[in-house]
């Protein structure tokens, strides 16, 4: 346990996918002597990175659930996640970016900024997370450091200043200029593991200089001394050291470092960089709720002698049992203590704990403030508080996107069907963003996600991991219904069956919400609805939006305000109020003009400038908005927004029309009114099928 908290650092490797994330935790793991041989992501011995411990990862060299992991460097510790790229598992990067108090934005030097980097970036400042910028693969051909800092600038908004400058590029990179020692540093040894600092080389002495005038400008903002010292002669080291880290902590500046992961280029300057600027968890303002007195909003201390709060970020089944990673912050955990999960109000035993080292663990006796670590055995979800059991906070949860496509799975016997479930069990509570139900119409198990290689991913999974061979239907899109203007109902629920009978009256008005997906408005006055129905009316109203009656979709987008009704003293209950507001929205719902919504991603498809026309051509088949067109050098971007609908088999289409060189991102961008063709075929589509479950 690291009790000096100013020489703690937890941090999240997050980046565009292919920008070598993996690579990169892979050198820092060897460097601070966590590993004592360096393997590749797709290397050829067949091991694989450390934190691609999963055999999928491995095999398709890419990440699919974030790692944990920490090191030492420098008499600092470090508690390290590794987070997927692709954005299909974005959950992956919303819960390590909640737990962690920096981070390294890592761009690739010919790539640049990628689409899949805005996305990263948005969530970093969601989550007011600090950042310092690391240009990967200078060794490549089109290496152009210089260009993406001005791209970071540019599209992601950042203030980025190169902290570096490299000697040479590409090829012939040999190491890389420091701008505040004002040295050239050169990495040796089998493995880059020697740094060597030498004077600069006399070709490269007028751009360093011109570069540390540039960094110095931007960085002087940020002190008062430091800009004296500027203008007066030569700074310290350390002022300027004191200015990066306090623009860094106010998210007003991004220092950008340079180098090679593959080549063992610039990842020690890095590390250097992370102890150098990174926040401690002192610097980090952290606030919960507290439940006993109304949630009102409090500061977390930090201090290891203060009640234990910590958050659950992540649950994980894997060959010791359930896991579930806690980060602590505030408080001291014990091997043997008590501690209360605060949404249930259960109460339970620390019995082992320990810190996570990608798939292995060490256990530990005691971890305090700032430390990730791991619980087995505690049941419950993520995103849970746990605290200790004399107070009852509750911390803000993680922001968790809606699935957008879904697929039905058939298990092919028996036997699959029960390690379908047991599987289906553990990714859902592991993975808050694929669910599964069953469509009590076909009886079909559905199971929803973030895209097409989402579920695909969870697919072998199951086949994998459980032996649940199972049979895929066709990719269904979440299609949305909402109304178009304003209507008004009036619905009597009248029953009289013998007994007592049931008695509600509900009228009102419904109207489009611009933001949120439903809002009840309750604008009764003179008691005409008693208050213990309101509620009743409420939930009969949200029972409604389950299914909308143009195309059996969902409804999303209804404001609901009851403003008259009637009761009846005997008759009037619970029930028949909910049916008269199920009533009242199917009469309103009708005369608001119902149409269906498609989700529409945005698609970033880069590719040599040869194919643009092709590209633009495919998206525009497809009906594609395009938004814009950036091209750099050879290679060009082309941004679109694309009905889901429209994407799937888009890769396999791309790959034959520009030779395999072109590849694409998407995400989820925004619900848009399907086209009225598109719309009628859907009902007419539903219509038959309904007609044929009907035979």
């Amino acid at each position: 346990m690291q009790k000096d908290l100013t020489k703690m650092r937890n941090i999240g490797i997050s980046a565009h996918i292919d920008s070598g994330k993996t690579t990169l935790t892979e050198r820092i793991l060897f460097y601070t002597n966590r590993i004592h041989a360096i393997h590749e992501v797709r290397g050829k011995d067949g091991v694989g990175a450390k934190m691609d411990s999963m055999e999928l990862e491995k095999e398709r060299g890419i990440t699919i659930q974030s790692a944990a992991t920490y090191c030492s460097w420098q008499g600092h510790s470090i508690n390290i996640i590794d987070t997927p790229g692709h954005v299909d598992f974005t959950i992956e990067v919303e819960r390590a970016l909640r737990v962690l108090d920096g981070a390294v934005l890592i761009l690739c030097s010919v790539g640049g900024v990628q689409s899949q980097s805005i996305t990263v970036n948005r969530q970093m400042s969601r989550y007011k997370v600090p950042r310092v910028v690391f240009i990967n693969k200078c060794d490549r051909t089109g290496a152009n450091p210089a260009r993406v800092t001005k791209q970071v600038r540019d599209k992601l908004g950042l203030n980025a200043v190169m902290m570096q400058i490299p000697i040479g590029l590409e090829g012939d990179m040999e190491g890389i200029v420091d701008l505040v020692k004002m040295k050239a540093i050169y990495f040796e040894g089998d493995n880059g593991e020697k740094m060597r600092e030498a004077d600069i080389p006399a070709s490269l002495l007028d751009e360093a200089k011109e570069k540390r005038e540039e960094m110095l400008d931007a960085v002087s903002m940020f002190s008062d001394e430091l800009m004296e010292a500027v203008l007066e002669g030569e700074p310290s080291e350390e002022m300027i050291h004191a200015a990066v880290r306090k623009g860094t902590l106010a998210l007003e500046f991004a220092p950008v470092f340079i180098g090679s992961a593959y080549k063992n280029k610039g990842v020690q300057c890095l590390l250097n960089a992370v102890n150098l600027y990174m926040p401690n968890p002192m610097d980090i303002e952290n606030t919960a709720l507290d439940l006993e007195k109304d949630e009102q909003e409090l500061i977390l201390s930090c201090k290891p002698e203060d009640p234990l709060v910590c958050l659950a970020f992540k649950l994980e089944d894997g060959r010791y049992g359930q896991l579930t990673y806690l980060r602590i912050y505030q408080g001291t955990m014990k091997k043997g203590d008590s501690i209360v999960n605060s949404r249930t109000g259960k109460k339970v035993k620390v019995g082992r704990l320990c810190r996570m080292h990608s798939d292995e663990m060490e256990e530990i006796e005691e971890s305090g403030a700032g430390d990730i670590v791991a619980l087995f055995g505690v049941d419950c979800a993520s995103g849970d508080t746990f605290t200790s059991s004399d107070i009852s906070y509750s911390m803000s949860s993680m922001h968790v996107p809606s699935p957008v496509i879904s697929l039905a799975i058939i298990p092919v016997d028996n036997k699959a069907q029960v390690n379908m479930s047991k599987a289906l069990n553990r990714f859902t509570k592991e993975d808050p963003t694929f669910r599964t139900f069953v469509d009590h119409e076909t009886n079909e198990t559905i199971i929803s996600g973030m895209g097409e290689l989402h579920l695909e991913v969870y697919i072998e999974r199951m086949k994998r991991e459980y032996k649940a061979e199972v049979q895929v239907g066709a990719p269904q899109v979440a299609y949305r219904e909402t109304i178009t203007q304003r209507a008004e109902f009036n619905y009597t629920h009248k029953k009289q069956t013998g007994g007592s009978g049931q008695f509600g009256r509900v009228a009102g008005y419904m109207e489009p919400l611009e933001e949120g997906e439903y809002e009840f408005v309750d604008s009764i006055v003179g008691g005409v609805i008693p208050r213990e129905f309101i509620s009743s009316c409420d939930k009969g109203f949200k029972k409604s939006l389950e299914k909308g009656a143009l195309a059996e979709f969902p409804v999303n987008g209804v404001r609901c305000v009851i403003n008259d009704g009637g009761y009846h003293a005997v008759d009037s209950s619970d029930v028949a109020f909910q049916l008269a507001a199920i009533g009242a929205f199917k009469e309103g719902y009708q005369k608001a003009k119902p149409v269906l919504l498609e989700p529409i991603m945005k698609v970033a498809v880069e590719g040599p400038t040869e194919f643009q026309g092709s590209i633009m051509g495919s998206l525009n088949q497809r009906r594609g908005i395009i938004i814009g067109t950036l091209e750099e050098g050879d290679y060009t971007v082309v941004e679109a927004e694309v009905p889901l609908s429209e994407m799937f088999g888009y890769s396999t289409v791309l790959r034959s029309l520009t030779q395999g060189k072109a590849e694409f991102t998407m995400e989820f961008a925004d619900y848009k009114q399907v086209p009225r063709n598109v719309a009628e075929s859907l009902i007419e589509e539903l219509r038959k099928k309904k007609k044929e479950q009907g035979k």
